[in-house]
Order: C-alpha cells, then sequence, then structure tokens
C-alpha cells in the first residue's frame, strides 16, 4: 500500500524525538493535557501533584486514570487504592477500582465499586457518573463497544447529566457511548447540546467529525475538525482524527488519493509534534499503521518497539498482526505465542486467538489453528466469520462431518452465508460418506445414510436460490441420490432429474473441457442404466451408453455394456 507506506516514513522519524516542554502543574492543566492525549505530560504533572498536594484525593485518580488510558490497570489499580487511603470516601478512586476490574472483566467487582462511588457521590456532582461510563467504554475494539457496555454507560450518563445539568463533559461521553452504538442522530444531539453549555469543547466537535467519517461524509468531517482546531489549535485529537479521515478518503477515492495522502502525512506530524514521543505514543502511531493496513510499516515500527528495554508487551500483538498479513507466519506465531503467554490473560482480546489461528493454518499447523479459532469463539460466540475458516481446515484434514457441521453452525448463525457456504457443506457431508463407503477398514463401517441427506438439502437450498441451476451442483445432487440407489438391477432412478438436468446445462455450452466431457459420460451411463434395468428400453440404454463412450472413451460401465451386448454376461 504505497500512498499509507508514504505517510509511515514521514511520520516515523517524529515517534524518535524526544520532548523537552516545561509542565505546568495544576490539576486543571494535568485534565486538558489527559483530553489532549498528553499522556506523558499529564502523568509527569499528576506524578508531581501527588507528591506536593498529597492529601488531595482528586489528584491521585486522575494519575490512575491516565494509567487506565495507556492500558497499564495494575499501575492504575495501585494509585487507585493510594487515592482511597487519601480519602477513604473517594467517589473518583472507587470509580477508579471498579474501572480497573472492569477492564479486567471482573464484572462484580466492578459493578461493587461503581455503585459505592455513586453512594458516596455528591448527589450534585456528576463527575463519577462521568467516569463510570467512560470505564464502560474502556474495552472498545475498532471503535465498537458490546451493546450491554455501551447501554451501561448510556444510562448512568443519562443519569448524570440529570444531575448535574452543567456538566458538559457528561453529554460528550454520552455522545460517545451513542456513537459506539451507531446511534448518531442521537450522538450528535448529545455533542451538540454539550456544546451549548460549553462552546469551547474540541472534544464535541471532533467526536463529531468522526460520525461524519464513518458515514463516508469527508468534506462535514473535515469541517468539524477545523472547528476543533479553531477552538484550539493545538488539540492533538483534531489532527489525529483528521489524518485517519484522510487514510479513509484516500481509500475510497482513488482520485483524491495522492492529494490525501499528503494532507494525512501533515495531520499526523502535526498530531505527534502536539504530543510526547513516549513508548505509548508510538503504540498509537502503530494502531495508525494497522488501521491505515500499512503492515510492512506496522512490522517495522513493531519491532523497534520490541526491542526497546521498557518496551510494552503489546507490541507483540501489532508484531503478529503485521507478520500474519506480510506472510512471515513463524514469526508472527512467535511474536502471539510471547503475547499470549506473558501479558495478563486478562488483556487478551478474540482477535488474538483468531489471528493465532490464522498464522498456524498459514504455517501448516492446522491443528493448533482449529483449536485456536474454536478459542476465539469461546471468548466470543458472535465470531462466527471464523467458521468458514475453521471448516476449510477439517475439510483439509479429512474430518468430513466435522467440517459439515461447522460450516452448517456458521449457515445458522451468521447472516452473511453464500451459496459458496452451502456448496462447501453439501461436499464436506457426501465426502463424509463416500469416505465410509469405500472404506477398507475390518470391520468395514455401515455407511450413514443421513450425511446423503444433509448433503442433498444442502444442494437443492443452492438450486432454489440461485437464479439459474448450477451445473456442478446438479452432478453432486445426482451422484448422492445415486449413492441411495440399492444397486443397479434394482435400480429406482433417484438421481436420474438431476443427471439429465447437468447434461441439459453441460450440452448447451460451446466448449467443454476433459472433465465437462468425463462427467457427462458418467450421466450418461447412469441412464444407460436406468433404461438398461428399470426400463428395460435396449435402445434408450444404447443411446445413452453411446453417448457415454462418446464423450469418454474410457468409461467403464459403457465398456462393460457394449461388452456384455456383443456375449457377456449381465451384472451390475
Amino acid at each position: 500500500m504505497k500512498m499509507i507506506s508514504k505517510i509511515s516514513k514521514l511520520v516515523l522519524a517524529l515517534t524518535l524525538v524526544g520532548s523537552s516542554t516545561v509542565f505546568a502543574q495544576s490539576l486543571a492543566d494535568a485534565k486538558k493535557a489527559i483530553d489532549a492525549e498528553q499522556f506523558q505530560k499529564a502523568k509527569s504533572m499528576l506524578k508531581n501533584l501527588t507528591v506536593t498536594q498529597a492529601n488531595k484525593d482528586e489528584n491521585f485518580f486522575y494519575l490512575g486514570w491516565v494509567y487506565l488510558l495507556q492500558d497499564y490497570p495494575d499501575s492504575a489499580k495501585t494509585v487507585f487504592q493510594k487515592g482511597v487511603a487519601v480519602n477513604p470516601k473517594s467517589a473518583l478512586n472507587n470509580v477508579g477500582l471498579g474501572a480497573a476490574a472492569f477492564v479486567d472483566k471482573d464484572r462484580a467487582t466492578a459493578t461493587r465499586y461503581f455503585n459505592q462511588a455513586l453512594a458516596l457521590a455528591d448527589k450534585h456532582d456528576g463527575d463519577p457518573a462521568l467516569y463510570i461510563g467512560k470505564a464502560y467504554l474502556l474495552n472498545e475494539v475498532d471503535g465498537k463497544v458490546a451493546p450491554a457496555d455501551a447501554n451501561a454507560a448510556i444510562a448512568v450518563l443519562t443519569k448524570g447529566k440529570e444531575a448535574d445539568k452543567k456538566n458538559a463533559n457528561i453529554l460528550v461521553a454520552l455522545g460517545d457511548a451513542l456513537r459506539t452504538q451507531s446511534k448518531n442522530s442521537d450522538a450528535v444531539g448529545a455533542y451538540q447540546s454539550a456544546l451549548e453549555i460549553d462552546p469551547k469543547l474540541a472534544h464535541a466537535k471532533v467526536a463529531t467529525g468522526i460520525i461524519w467519517k464513518y458515514a463516508n461524509n469527508f468534506e462535514a468531517s473535515q469541517d468539524e475538525f477545523k472547528k476543533a482546531l479553531a477552538i484550539d489549535p493545538n488539540y492533538g485529537p483534531a489532527y489525529r482524527e483528521w489524518a485517519e479521515t484522510d487514510v479513509r478518503w484516500a481509500l475510497s477515492d482513488p482520485k483524491m488519493a495522492s492529494v490525501k495522502v499528503k494532507e494525512g502525512v501533515d495531520n499526523y506530524r502535526k498530531y505527534l509534534s502536539l504530543t510526547d514521543m513516549s513508548i505509548e505514543s508510538r503504540l498509537r502511531y502503530a494502531d495508525f499503521l494497522l488501521y491505515a493496513g500499512d503492515y510492512k510499516a506496522l512490522q517495522t515500527e513493531a519491532a523497534a518497539l520490541a526491542s526497546s528495554a521498557n518496551s510494552n508487551l503489546k507490541v507483540y500483538r501489532y508484531l503478529a498482526y503485521a507478520a500474519y498479513e506480510n506472510k512471515d507466519y513463524q514469526a508472527g506465531i512467535n511474536a502471539m505465542n510471547t503475547w499470549i503467554t506473558k501479558a495478563d490473560p486478562k488483556r487478551i482480546i478474540t482477535r488474538d486467538y483468531v489471528y493465532l489461528g490464522r498464522l498456524q493454518l498459514a504455517n501448516k499447523q492446522d491443528s493448533l489453528g482449529v483449536l485456536s479459532l474454536r478459542k476465539a469463539l469461546e471468548l466470543d460466540t458472535t465470531k462466527v466469520d471464523v467458521y468458514p475458516e475453521i471448516a476449510k481446515a477439517l475439510y483439509g484434514q479429512k474430518k468430513y462431518i466435522e467440517s459439515g457441521d461447522t460450516y452448517a453452525s456458521f449457515i445458522a448463525k451468521s447472516n452473511k452465508a453464500t451459496l459458496n457456504d452451502y456448496l462447501s457443506e453439501g461436499l464436506s457431508y457426501y465426502k463424509a460418506f463416500t469416505e465410509q463407503y469405500f472404506s477398507n477398514a475390518k470391520p468395514k463401517p455401515t455407511p450413514d445414510t443421513t450425511l446423503l441427506v444433509k448433503a442433498d438439502s444442502a444442494f437443492s437450498y443452492i438450486q432454489h436460490k440461485a437464479s439459474a441451476p448450477v451445473a456442478v451442483v446438479a452432478l453432486y445432487q445426482a451422484r448422492a441420490n445415486d449413492f441411495r440407489e440399492p444397486d443397479r438391477n434394482t435400480i429406482k432412478g433417484l438421481a436420474k432429474p438431476y443427471y439429465e438436468q447437468y447434461i441439459q446445462l453441460q450440452t448447451a455450452k460451446t466448449t467443454l473441457s476433459d472433465n465437462d466431457k468425463t462427467f457427462l459420460a458418467e450421466a450418461y451411463a447412469y441412464l444407460g442404466a436406468y433404461y438398461d434395468f428399470k426400463e428395460k428400453d435396449d435402445a434408450k440404454a444404447a443411446e445413452n451408453y453411446s453417448k457415454a463412450r462418446e464423450y469418454d472413451p474410457t468409461n467403464k460401465s459403457a465398456a462393460a455394456y457394449f461388452s456384455r451386448k456383443s456375449g457377456g454376461s449381465k451384472s451390475k
């Protein structure tokens, strides 16, 4: 992806430059730095405040909150506990302890702390509700939050805005929660209400721009970012979102690509210049590369981060994702195993196991790959898109029944199943039956005819839904039904309509491949047997066997028929 690589190369140098900003020392300035994603700056200020103003519990809360935003929940928990030690009735630090538990997926503990915080809070203080709402949004993945979490955030923020009607930040957080559920009109309404209370909320303008970005209304999105920067020219998140919008715009409209790539370079450069150049900033840069799909630059950046002495383990996740996309499978497996085995298990997300499974499958470790993809499904049963990957791997391992069952599960649980998925399901069950039928095992298993019924059901669905009959499906319908015949001497013609349909579809073609001819011979030979044994019509039998021999002179059934007619004995 050349255009994104341009962004990567021009931005990379900036991530290696240190910051020499002289930090202000007020809590208000620290909170402003957090909002501007200047986390190292905010952390330095807050660490100082917890020493110089050690009796103020809110200093500890905001320091812990920064740790949460930087994905250090254990450090955050330690700081929140110090805040509670300073003031056992600190509503905010109880929120913080609940947020740390929530990030660690301990929902019972999180709920207990959240309820305790609300009980301790002044009835007109909306900040505890504000940060509980934000906490419910911390486990966001790819801009989405689980509906239950988003709804919990919406509920507590709605109550919070009623208690603290002038708290514009609650309305912004409410808009963010609504946006994660694509309730965009309501979200915009919340942002507008926040701006009516505080017209200088740059965050609200940026958030509105994000909504337009995902609607691919790039001009409107860009206008909102400009409005945010008019409020605060140094508001870094506006440049970051603008850069990501430029990437989306470039990918959506090739005519605008060169202009938007250059603009994206400039905007991301401005974002990095306005934030600190810490490990965490570089991780955000890695997030940008992941979003942009520049996996080569991502692998390079993640490898550089991994070599740093004080690196965050999260870099191994990026290394693994990038290595898979770059077809560097063993490196990806090594990186993902490092991440999964060394990181806190609560930090592992479903996508990590999806990528591990894909890496293992691509590296010919099919059994391990299937196990990893199944682990992903255990963590999140909604990730139904991995079912076909599991099914394909099982088919390759000749576990045909499991493959068919897995395709069937995908079809039942997904609204994205295609006719090809039905075909794969049918073929899996068909192959499972034929493997049993032709088995040389001692004792030989009794073939399970219900597998043929399942196969035929899948094939029939395709023919019913397809815009026109599909020749290969008709062929497999014929074969499946042929296996249901007792033998040629007692043939019932179960496969007859399907072989006839196959012949009709194939003989209408102007050019036939060698396989087409072989399969046509198969179809005509079946019809020859039908007329020979069932209808006792020698003329029709000879006609069809002649066609079979015409398309494939080596067809054994036709050869046996003509040999028998010239003096051999009649047999199946």
